[in-house]
């Protein structure tokens, strides 16, 4: 779609701010499910809501200057995106990735403002990184960099101003890295970064949520169509935490997952990987940080430089890599391959022509804004209990998981239009943010 086909203030606006393509992707995607709703709603209209919610408060970017293993000065960006605090100080993760840039920042913390309203929590909404590349780098070049980065970030965040987490590129090691140069900083122990190491006031349940969350919300899409996730064949795209622990759920939850992947290729088990064959690769890309193609298992092959859909039929999908990584051809691949439920994992994984795909094949299609919550929901538990010098347990945070991944699925069926009994989770998830975030913003004033 082009802006021409949102409403004319809304589409002057998107033009002013010059977003780059993946921001202007992600605000027309938003725009037209949202605009039956800011019809109805004069007050929205009033207040410019939506257009307020185009321009974020702040963008740092800032220049990172480390020391590598040779003696040799690097120089990184850095980036951290503070886009609306109305529902609570920002939360969003930092992304060290090479292809990280500016507009992909404004993409996903514009993202994140939608998906932490759904979850209910009192946070709002940004995201940050760098293109730094931590794949390669020895661990003290990691904590070289990840010192630098928090010698210009330490400025802008605290735990009731701006809470960051990992992403992509960014897991224990670099937030513990990142938390114990904040610490040194500001003499300060306080739950400014989430996903943090147990020592250091981490989450029991925290490194799974994210893939327990996704999980859990597609056994929900499931259910509304009065089917059950057992003996379902799914096909999972990633091979990090969401992926992993995805699969390690879904296996629990006795469906057959028959794919994961990475950068370099797609791994295929046609018969479903076991138990223990996950928990192997848990331990060899969490522990061993290694690369699929090196690993080896009974009833598995490896695809390099391919996806997972075209190798092997599946009734779900669960794209849990990177943004657009499914495309319209790919999603035709997953309807041919029998494919009738996709719930991403990731953030924007699957493109506006992919979904339209979806739509019309006749697949219920989850977007990340609802199905991918579960780790920002989880991330805003260790916020509580780092604050309440509190230590909860790992049922604790699960079961709280769980309800909140079971209230996403019910506040995105409430909200979404249905057409011929399949219910558009894209839109319904896109309003019940949206009128979450509006109703704080005219409730604040000006």
């Amino acid at each position: 779609m082009t802006t021409m086909s949102i409403d004319s203030t809304v589409a002057s606006q998107i033009d002013a701010i010059n977003p780059g393509t993946l921001y202007r992707s992600a605000i027309e995607e938003v725009a037209e499910s949202i605009c039956p709703v800011i019809a109805e709603h004069e007050k929205y209209r009033k207040a410019r809501v939506f257009e307020r919610l185009l321009i974020p408060d702040r963008v740092i970017r800032f220049r990172v200057e480390w020391v590598n293993d040779k003696g040799e000065v690097e120089v990184n960006f850095g980036w951290r995106i503070e886009h609306t605090n109305v529902m609570g100080p920002y939360k969003g993760g930092l992304r060290f990735h090479p292809t990280v840039t500016e507009d992909t920042l404004h993409f996903l913390a514009f993202e994140q403002c939608f998906k932490n309203a759904l979850t209910g929590q009192p946070i709002g909404g940004g995201k940050g990184g760098s293109n730094f590349d931590p794949k390669g780098k020895s661990d003290n070049e990691v904590m070289r960099f990840c010192q630098a980065f928090m010698r210009e970030l330490y400025r802008h965040i605290g735990p009731s101003i701006d809470v960051p987490a990992g992403d992509i590129g960014v897991g224990g090691r670099e937030i513990g890295f990142l938390y114990g140069q904040y610490m040194k900083i500001t003499k300060q122990r306080d739950g400014v970064l989430t996903g943090k190491p147990m020592g250091l006031g981490g989450l029991l349940g925290r490194t799974e949520a994210t893939g327990y969350g996704t999980v859990t919300f597609v056994e929900q899409m499931l259910k509304h169509r009065s089917e059950k996730l057992e003996g379902k064949r799914m096909a999972i795209s990633g091979a990090g935490n969401v992926a992993l622990y995805a699969a390690e759920l879904a296996h629990q939850k006795d469906a057959v997952v028959v794919s994961l992947s990475d950068s370099g290729g797609a791994l295929i088990c046609k018969d479903g990987f076991s138990e223990e064959q996950i928990r192997e690769l848990i331990d060899f890309k969490e522990n061993q940080r290694g690369r699929l193609k090196d690993w080896s298992g009974d009833g598995c092959e490896f695809y390099r430089e391919d996806k997972p859909w075209s190798h092997v039929d599946h009734d779900v999908a669960l794209p849990c890599a990177t943004q657009h990584e499914v495309e319209k051809d790919d999603a035709k691949v997953m309807a041919d391959r029998g494919c009738k439920f996709v719930a991403e994992g990731a953030n924007m994984p699957c493109t506006h022509e992919a979904r339209g795909l979806f739509h019309e094949r006749g697949v219920s299609f989850g977007p990340g804004k609802a199905a991918n919550a579960g780790g920002v929901a989880t991330s805003c538990f260790e916020m509580s209990q780092n604050a309440s010098h509190d230590a909860w347990t790992k049922e604790r945070a699960l079961n709280k998981l769980n309800d909140v991944m079971l209230h996403i699925h019910e506040q995105c069926v409430e909200h979404a239009p249905k057409d011929n009994g399949i219910v558009n989770y894209g839109a319904g998830a896109d309003r019940a943010g949206f009128i979450k975030l509006a109703d704080a913003i005219v409730a604040m004033g000006v």
